[in-house]
């Protein structure tokens, strides 16, 4: 694994890291903030997962989460969004390709010998974190922007043994029924709208729903409002009595000025949940 950087934040360490991965196929570059407290042990672990165009960095330098997650103790990963180079497929539009890898496991050509995100972001990335850092395996919580709220969501619906809470900003919250979503899959899964169900997170909380707090917050003002589905996530939500929580905050938009602003309620709501957990 190469160090990109370290830089002393918060009392902790916010790292950059790179090293190839199994899964795409390319190198892979994350970041990592450790608070004061890894250095005595094991701390609970936040998965930041973000958005459309994005890469590790934009929720590690925009969203303001380290001073929060210094004060609870918590670590943060910041994962890419998608493989990348030079042999990497891509896509002229900014919602398909690099940036954009809706965190799935590509089956469709040309996408398929390296989108493999899923795996990425629920095996591997994990098993290189929890052997090389000092981080709780048994205390980990999801969160995420747009396309990140998305994979937060039904990543963390799709394993809710590992995820004491889940949260999101602004979420796909029906990529079935919308053009974030419907345009994607098809390249990535093919037709099969069955294929399509697992990855839709107003589908699985109809199916299943999830054990433990949900948080999620999107702004009445979003100009992406139209597409991410928040109605049909609340009626399933409302459907199966998930303990859940969904403000819309009145004026904010998409952007990291929403993040930034809301980022302390949701590092404390994590942090409830996951110094809850029985160790």
């Amino acid at each position: 694994m190469e160090t990109v950087s370290e830089n002393r934040c918060f009392g902790g360490t916010q790292g950059v890291y790179r090293r190839p991965s199994d899964a795409t196929g390319t190198d892979m570059t994350f970041g990592l903030f450790l608070p004061a407290e890894a250095q005595d042990g094991p701390v609970p672990v936040l998965w930041f997962l973000s958005g459309l165009t994005c890469t590790h960095e934009n929720a590690m330098t925009k969203a303001g989460a380290q001073m929060w997650a210094a004060e609870q103790g918590i670590a943060l990963v910041f994962p890419d969004t998608s493989p990348r180079g030079a042999g990497v497929p891509d896509d002229d539009a900014y919602d398909l390709g690099q940036g954009a890898g809706f965190y799935v496991n590509a089956t469709q050509d040309p996408w398929a010998e390296h989108f493999q995100m899923w795996d990425y972001i629920t095996e591997e990335l994990p098993r290189v974190l929890f052997e090389r850092f000092a981080l709780d395996e048994a205390r980990q919580g999801i969160t995420g922007h747009s396309m990140g709220g998305h994979g937060a969501l039904t990543i963390a619906m799709s394993f809710p043994d590992r995820f004491a809470s889940v949260s999101a900003f602004a979420p796909i919250c029906n990529p079935m029924e919308s053009d974030w979503g419907r345009k994607q899959f098809t390249a990535y899964l093919g037709e099969n709208t069955a294929l399509w169900e697992a990855h839709d997170a107003t589908v699985l909380m109809r199916q299943r729903g999830f054990p433990g707090p949900v948080l999620i917050d999107t702004g009445t003002a979003d100009q992406f409002g139209d597409l991410l589905g928040t109605e049909a996530l609340a009626e399933a939500m409302a459907t199966r009595r998930q303990h859940a929580t969904l403000r819309l905050q009145p004026g904010y938009d998409h952007s990291y000025y929403f993040i930034s602003t809301f980022i302390e309620d949701h590092v404390a709501f994590h942090a409830e949940a996951l110094y809850g957990v029985t160790q």
